[in-house]
């Protein structure tokens, strides 16, 4: 085994290969180390969170490096088809690069039969592993930003198929009308860890396949009570999302934590207003937020610092600040200006807005589709009447830190690994000796940056897919590299050089478009030594 830093409370555990992933990965279910949080299985990697105050990387090393990787999973007696339109836009690459005609890619394909090795990426989204090796292509040079729903996709010795439409790498060589993710099922992804899988041409096929819209969001939420505490939206510019802190133990079905970008302001917000911190609020980006409130309520807005100005009923106007306890009179219309610093705003109601969760969290996931619907402009929100469990407002609530802004530069702590070994020292001096901007692409998932020198590696090697963390710092072949937000996906098949320290998470999503990224390694790279536990 060797032991890799990904971040203070991350380790990446590489191995031979997916036998032994998956056998640790076994190990570690049926016999598991106190303070590990999650585990997310990849080709020949297990990465590792863990909670530091119960564990040290160097701890944690010891306590796994002498696991028996020798039994093997058996698979599974479940075979799941596939029906395939083979049409992809990236068919007749994948022909060149295999020397092959179309015809006979298509026939490989059609011909093997898979395994479902792990989940990730995506919810619903299966590494597939046994097929012919001649269909072994690398990914595309840059991602796409986005591939359609039901992308049936090769990349290196995998196979798989997009749930969603999603940003991505792999090879797209056809489109099944399959659903891969439905909340109805139970489980809601259609591959599991172990399934066999097959696919087949829908050209030859005599039957005719009728899938269901697949379900990745609650119900729509049934009209309010006449005498309910409700909240109507009149302006969105920019949708507003729920979110909590976080969807956590669905790794498994390739489903990431998500939740709030800057996890203090939405505490923050929370205990403006009495609630317990792990409340929904609403996100709201770049402001221009307006509503109506139909009761009296007591309002918190944090994170970045908007204009909020209050219209009552009669028409007359008065503003407030954001980290103070707002009270509101029925009738009263809030309205959040344009934030200059900042980018991300958060909102919550004494009581608690009346939203399901899904999968346990009522975070909305902006790449698995997964969580409460988008609140745009109609949207009306019911209000929880007050329980024991809200406690008196707060009067002391602070912003954490400065908030930044457009063109301003932000310094952000990094530590090296787990691949930073696959980058020249050139290319390593690149990521702190140069500033980075934020690019308008840029979202929850991800912040996309621009640098004038892209970081240089060493070669253009393929990375099986592993997992990554939030704040993972992922260079794709261009050397222009992507820090990974908290709707990331849990793999990803590009190097990760550094990882943004858990402490400036909640700074680097308030990062507006166009401001400048200096990142500042504070650890260098180097494998983590076992220690005993």
């Amino acid at each position: 085994m060797r032991f890799l830093p990904v971040s203070l409370t991350v380790l990446l555990v590489e191995l031979a290969d997916l036998d032994e992933t998956l056998a640790l990965f076994a190990s570690l279910e049926a016999d598991p180390v106190e303070g590990i949080e999650d585990m997310v299985p990849a080709a020949r990697t297990l990465m590792i969170r863990f909670r530091p105050e119960k564990l040290t990387a160097e701890k944690l090393a010891g306590a796994i490096a002498t696991r028996d990787l020798s039994a093997r999973i058996a698979p599974s007696d479940k075979c799941v088809e596939i029906t395939v339109h083979y049409d992809g836009e990236d068919l007749a690459d994948v022909a060149g690069l295999t020397g092959l005609s179309v015809e006979e890619v298509i026939r490989r394909h059609t011909d093997s039969e898979f395994t479902v090795a792990f989940c990730g990426f995506a919810p619903g989204f299966g590494y597939l592993v046994g097929g012919d090796p001649a269909l072994q292509v690398p990914r595309r040079q840059s991602p796409r930003t986005k591939i359609p729903a039901g992308s049936v996709a090769l990349a290196g010795a995998f196979s798989g198929v997009y749930p969603q439409a999603s940003p991505g790498g792999w090879q797209i060589i056809g489109t099944t009308p399959e659903k891969m993710w439905d909340l109805s099922r139970d489980p809601p992804a259609l591959f599991q860890p172990g399934y066999r899988v097959r696919f087949t041409d829908i050209s030859k096929s005599k039957t005719t396949i009728s899938a269901a819209a697949a379900k990745t969001s609650v119900e729509p939420a049934s009209a309010p009570a006449a005498d309910a505490l409700t909240l109507k939206v009149l302006a969105a510019p920019m949708p507003a999302l729920f979110q909590d802190l976080g969807r956590f133990g669905q790794t498994g079905q390739g489903v990431s934590s998500s939740g709030a970008l800057d996890l203090r302001a939405l505490k923050a917000a929370n205990r403006l207003v009495g609630n317990p911190i792990d409340f929904a609020c609403l996100e709201i980006t770049l402001g221009g937020f307006s509503f109506e409130i139909t009761g009296r309520a007591v309002l918190g807005i944090t994170g970045a610092p908007c204009p909020i100005l209050i219209r009552d009923a009669s028409g007359r106007e008065q503003t407030a600040e954001t980290y103070q306890p707002i009270s509101l009179e029925p009738g009263d219309i809030v309205t959040l200006g344009h934030a200059p610093k900042g980018m991300r705003s958060y909102l919550a109601i004494r009581g608690g807005f009346a939203v399901k969760p899904v999968l346990g969290s009522a975070s909305s996931d902006t790449l698995a589709f997964v969580g409460p619907d988008a609140v745009i402009a109609g949207t009306v929100l019911t209000i929880e009447a007050e329980t024991k469990s809200v406690a008196p407002v707060s009067l002391t609530e602070a912003p954490a830190f400065e908030h930044p802004a457009s063109g301003e530069t932000v310094t952000l702590d990094v530590i090296m690994g787990p691949r930073s070994d696959w980058f020249t020292e050139a290319g390593i001096a690149t990521l702190s000796g140069q500033l980075w901007t934020m690019t308008p692409q840029s979202n929850r998932v991800g912040i996309r940056l621009s640098g004038d020198v892209p970081l240089e590696r060493k070669d253009k090697a393929e990375l099986p897919s592993e997992g990554t963390a939030t704040g993972a710092i992922q260079v794709p072949h261009s050397g222009q590299p992507v820090l990974f937000l908290a709707d990331h996906p849990l793999t990803g098949g590009y190097p990760v050089i550094g990882t943004v320290a858990e402490y400036h998470l909640d700074l680097a999503g308030q990062i507006p478009v166009n401001a400048k990224i200096r990142f500042r390694p504070v650890t260098a790279f180097a494998d983590i030594k076992p220690t005993k536990a």
